[in-house]
Order: structure tokens, then sequence, then C-alpha cells
């Protein structure tokens, strides 16, 4: 191989990954679109139209707090101070995944004990707030309503 293949193949090779990693986001391990399915379905049987509901907005019930942990992801060009750029990408599907992505990367875990950090887990996260994903969620009637959604959907999309 010449110097210059030695050379290029490496930087070739690196901005490659850049590009890729860069392009994509962060990479959550098992977080799909199946799995940002279920966990939409478990929030509000995904209800697209879903509006503001007791501080809860979006088709994943988000939260001004959630959203604020997760880094305050806003539509684009909007601006994370201005007083409602949390609801309106709350509301917006695609812009509530990159909310979502933000606080799974912070709060992901193996919250079940399993070994494995997969979709119940997030749903854990969500379901109990991610300092506290390791608590049971049948302890009460939402948690016993998000198992229920939970295994509905898997059941369907997996």
């Amino acid at each position: 191989m010449t110097t210059g293949m030695q050379v290029a193949l490496p930087v070739c090779l690196f901005a490659a990954i850049f590009l890729w990693t860069g392009s994509a986001g962060v990479f959550i391990p098992n977080l799909t679109e199946a799995c940002y399915r279920c966990l939409c379905f478990v929030a509000t049987k995904c209800e697209i139209s879903h509006s503001c509901t007791a501080g809860y907005c979006g088709p994943f019930n988000i939260s001004r707090v959630y959203w604020v942990d997760s880094g305050r992801v806003t539509l684009p060009d909007d601006d994370p101070e201005r007083n409602h750029a949390w609801e309106d990408c709350a509301r917006q599907y695609d812009c509530a995944k990159g909310i979502i992505e933000g606080y799974l990367q912070r709060y992901g875990r193996d919250c079940s004990g399993d070994g494995v950090t997969d979709c119940f887990d997030y749903m854990m996260v969500n379901g109990n707030g991610g300092p506290g994903c390791t608590a049971p969620l049948n302890g009460s009637v939402n948690g016993r309503r998000w198992l229920e959604r939970y295994e509905l959907c898997r059941n369907s999309l997996y």
C-alpha cells in the first residue's frame, strides 16, 4: 500500500464515522422506532393530536420538568427560552422523540435488573422517572395501565 493510501484510508474512515454519528444523533441501545411507538402507546395510546392536559403535552405526555431534564430540545429554529417552546416540541411527534432521546440518554439504564437495557427499561424510566426507575410499576393504577399497554404494544410490534 502506498503512503498516500495509508493516510487516506484512516482519514476517510474517521470522517465516515464522524459524519454517521453526528447526523444520526446519540446511539441508545434498543431505542428503535418500534420502542418509540410503544412508549407513545403507553403514554397516550399514541394520540398524535394529544394537546396538553394538566401540564403534560403531546403523544408522549411530556412534562416541562422532563423536557428540561432531556436537554431542552426544541423545534428547529425555536428558542428554548421561549415560554411555550417545550409544549410546541412535545406536541410534535418527531420533536418529542428528540426529548425522549435526551431523557433516556441521561437516565436510561437496566431498571428491571435483567442485565439488558431495553424498551421495557425505557418504559420504566418514563413511568417512574429516571432516578427512581427500578420501582415496580404494578403498585399503582397508572403503573398497571402502563404495564398493560406496554404488553399490548410489545406483542403487536415485536
